[in-house]
């Protein structure tokens, strides 16, 4: 969080309430333990019932909504891809003003994917991601170039993940792939159901890998999850669905 405004200023009340809101829901997070790493398994995904193989060889972008728990989540997803993804990824991660800039540069330094802050206009590189900048919803328009705007927030969020998902199911329909990864709350969940019903094959971080079950937990409830997964097997899944033939 970014450090409160002072006592006697105009937005002292609401900064106020800000705070205590955050620590309420802050308290829901577990404990993360770390275990030694294990050997897993790429999982098997399926095509969806009316989508062939080789619509699934055609996506031609993903898009990852992440909320608490998101950076280090992102972290593992991109690590896995580097060097090997296609596609362009494109990323809502909730965060407090200030902080974006440090993340992207973190991220890819410690992945070896190309992450840059998406600023409007801009032409999507293949294997690059892009992150929605502060204040502003991110999306993708006709010519496959970043659109940017700043409407009202969505789910008491700017940005919020069901822009960015509501966009790539317009756009790119069952050419895309969404995920869902940690996060409080429901942003997002409809709209990947809404990209599920396009076509678009969804995954949902599992329960058990998530330091909030929020954001994928309702997209399970709301079976717009096409698959379930552990984080430390999205990657491998991710390059399954989009990887083109030979």
């Amino acid at each position: 969080m970014v450090k409160p405004v002072g006592i006697g200023h105009p937005q002292a009340e609401q900064a106020g309430r800000d705070l205590v809101r955050t620590v309420k829901l802050m308290s829901e997070v577990k404990v993360v333990r770390r275990s030694p790493q294990r050997q897993v398994t790429a999982p098997v995904l399926k095509p969806l019932p009316g989508v062939t193989s080789p619509q699934l060889a055609q996506a031609e972008v993903v898009a990852i909504g992440a909320s608490t728990g998101g950076p280090p989540a992102l972290q593992t997803v991109l690590s896995g891809l580097a060097g090997r993804l296609p596609v362009p990824i494109l990323i809502v991660q909730h965060i407090a003003p200030g902080f974006l800039q440090g993340m992207a540069d973190w991220l890819g330094e410690s992945t070896g994917v190309p992450v840059q802050i998406a600023a409007r206009g801009v032409r999507l590189l293949a294997g690059h991601a892009y992150l929605a900048p502060d204040g502003y919803h991110l999306g993708i328009d006709r010519a496959g170039r970043i659109a940017l705007n700043a409407s009202a927030p969505e789910n008491g969020l700017r940005p919020a993940v069901s822009c960015l998902f509501r966009s790539v199911a317009d756009v790119f329909g069952p050419h895309a792939v969404g995920v869902l990864l940690t996060g409080m709350g429901k942003d997002g969940a409809e709209e990947l159901k809404q990209m599920k019903d396009r076509g678009a094959v969804t995954i949902a971080q599992d329960r058990e890998s998530c330091v909030i079950y929020g954001m994928p937990g309702e997209a399970v409830r709301l079976e717009a999850a096409s698959h379930v997964l552990p984080l430390d097997r999205i990657a491998s899944g991710l390059l399954q669905v989009v990887e083109r033939p030979a």
